[in-house]
């Protein structure tokens, strides 16, 4: 196997705007995992992926497709773009790919979202929650109620729309992975509201698999440390863009398509078919105890 050198800091400044494109950024993320061989853990499935136009999202498209599953993905209006792209590498699989465009923070818009994923693939079979909202703030006074509400409303609360509307289509074998992230174990002193919703993902992830056992319904939560997607550089200055990542052993971000294996191996029976309630992180070098 060929191992390819992944982008380090120093990186060049972004200029994007919220939510950020992935196709403005330079070096362009990395998806497309050539060297990941599919194997048809997650045949003739059917996956739903919110946040699936880019990052991380995007990558656990492209990988459940070359698994064998079809997938949905839910994205906001502005990300139009980006999803057509992540469309065109899902179908590049031989999958269909099925285009939805709204905001989680809406409980109807989920309900809509699982509707529509199940009218065109027949059925439900793996949840991906992973839309997030980010934006950093110096210290608490300059933390708006505004932002607390955004971000909580996006990246708790549409985890919760996305599974009650899912879960009368789930059954037996279904899988549902939410992302969550180091910030939510460790904290963050300018991502206080972003760093909470986290926290409360792994505890939500941990009640729900506690929950939905008697169903055979796995949930598990995949929590990384920097990535290298749109929603970093979307909202940091230029010196933060700059040196994003350099601060982990490994000296760099990850690349999406180093996380996206996690996804696969929580949605395939196959291989995590004994592991529920897991919050694993991919820290690039760092070690956690516990």
């Amino acid at each position: 196997m060929d191992l390819r050198e992944e982008p380090k800091p120093p990186f060049p400044p972004q200029g994007l705007d919220k939510p950020g494109l992935e196709r403005e950024m330079d070096p362009r993320p990395r998806y497309a995992a050539p060297n990941y061989r599919g194997a048809d853990k997650l045949h003739n499935q059917a996956a739903l992926v919110t946040g699936g136009d880019s990052g991380i999202g995007r990558s656990v498209a492209v990988l459940f497709a070359r698994e064998g599953a079809d997938v949905a993905i839910v994205f906001l209006p502005e990300e139009q773009v980006d999803a057509e792209e992540t469309a065109r590498a899902i179908e590049a699989e031989g999958r269909r790919a099925l285009l939805i465009s709204g905001n989680v923070q809406d409980a109807g818009f989920c309900r809509t979202a699982v509707e529509r994923t199940v009218q065109e693939f027949g059925k439900l079979d793996l949840l991906v929650n992973n839309a997030a909202f980010q934006q950093h703030q110096a210290s608490l006074e300059e933390l708006s109620e505004q932002q607390w509400d955004v971000t909580f409303k996006t990246n708790i609360y549409g985890y919760f729309h996305m599974v009650k509307a899912a879960l009368p289509e789930l059954r037996e074998g279904s899988a549902i992975i939410n992302t969550g992230s180091i910030t939510g174990l460790e904290g963050n002193s300018k991502l206080v509201d972003y760093a909470a919703t986290k926290g409360a993902i792994h505890a939500f992830t941990k009640s729900l698999a506690k929950s939905l056992q008697s169903r055979g319904i796995r949930v598990n939560c995949v929590a990384p440390g920097p990535v290298w997607t749109p929603l970093n550089p979307a909202e940091r200055s230029e010196d933060e863009v700059r040196e994003f990542g350099g601060q982990v052993p490994y000296a760099r971000p990850a690349q999406p398509e180093e996380i996206s294996p996690a996804y696969v191996y929580f949605a395939s029976a196959v291989d995590s078919s004994y592991v529920t309630g897991e919050v694993h992180t991919l820290l690039g070098g760092k070690i956690r105890a516990g």
